[in-house]
């Protein structure tokens, strides 16, 4: 599904983002063979592609959602909110709804997967530099629910804390799993007042007396429960 956008004229400078090296040298390989696209830089994750845009200055950045250190979501969420601003265009294997949902609201103008051809990454890449918004066609009706409006304002009685924002779940996540504000700020690209004053909403609306409270509430509801199975952050 894509709006429509006049194409641009001058080369588009592209990021690629993608933990897994065959697929970022093959995407690279395709996208420099195309006519007007220009690849200024690549990275693995999340905080390395957020520190190679800041030097690259691209127009555009093709970015895997599933990867270490930073997911591509909360990098999206962090590139789409400064100026001036890349569009994004998730390519990635994950369907689910909420994900799709997520990267649309962390500001993606696209979303595809990772089935997608040659000729449909060229096209949402280049409709997307545009201005355009582009989605694979299978995902047509969940993106469709979204926009009209159903997706954004419909309870989710099947998480915890409906209250929250994503942002502010992501950081109970993080507090679950026994991060301190400092390891929280670090992995958020944000200051540490931003940390705080997230923290001091999430005590709000978890009706908790303190950091502790809150850990035992997180914990009961199923947050911090990966991230405590494997290494966590010091």
């Amino acid at each position: 599904m894509t709006s429509d956008a006049s194409l641009p004229t001058a080369p588009i400078r592209v990021v690629v983002v993608d933990d897994h090296q065959i697929l970022r040298d093959g995407l690279v390989a395709l996208l420099s063979a195309l006519p007007g696209i220009d690849v200024v830089g690549v990275a693995a994750d999340g905080r390395e592609a957020i520190h190679v845009v800041g030097e690259a200055q691209p127009d555009l950045v093709v970015m895997d959602i599933q990867m270490p250190h930073l997911d591509g979501i909360e990098a999206t969420r962090f590139l789409t909110g400064r100026e001036p601003a890349p569009r994004v265009v998730m390519l990635t294997m994950n369907e689910d709804d909420m994900t799709i949902l997520s990267a649309i609201r962390a500001g993606a103008s696209g979303y595809l997967l990772k089935g997608a051809g040659a000729a449909e990454v060229e096209h949402a890449i280049r409709s997307a530099a545009a201005g355009g918004m582009v989605f694979g066609a299978g995902l047509a009706a969940t993106v469709a629910g979204f926009f009209a409006g159903s997706a954004v304002t419909a309870p989710r009685p099947e998480l915890p804390f409906p209250d929250l924002t994503d942002r502010e779940r992501d950081v109970l996540e993080r507090i679950a799993a026994g991060h301190s504000n400092d390891a929280i700020a670090a992995a958020l690209f944000v200051s540490n007042k931003t940390v705080r004053n997230t923290v001091s909403a999430i005590y709000a609306k978890l009706h908790a007396t303190g950091r502790a409270d809150a850990i035992v509430k997180a914990r009961e509801a199923g947050f911090g429960r990966d991230e405590r199975r494997g290494t966590m952050e010091p």
